[in-house]
């Protein structure tokens, strides 16, 4: 049976997490999204994510994400904002 809208669970990492002021966020996203979608939606949702999105890597299934991945159902995803430092 195809799926509508599933919601879509991202944990946060290091900035991310301190931006959002949560470990995780819930978006909702329709079946047959890309990361790239759901990186737009992040963005959307959670402004505060906006600035470092672009240089962040989302990882599905535990590895690391093109844009262009079709999203599973239900999808593990996790937010890797760059490092810095030195």
């Amino acid at each position: 049976m195809p799926h509508s809208d599933d919601a879509v669970t991202v944990q946060l990492f290091a900035r991310a997490r301190d931006l959002v002021g949560a470990s995780s966020v819930t978006v909702t996203l329709p079946a047959g999204s890309r990361v790239g979608d759901l990186r737009r939606r992040l963005a959307d949702t959670y402004p505060a994510l906006a600035g470092i999105l672009e240089r962040s890597a989302l990882a599905v299934q535990h590895e690391f994400a093109d844009d262009a991945l079709t999203l599973p159902w239900p999808a593990d995803v996790a937010l890797l904002p760059p490092v810095s430092g030195g």
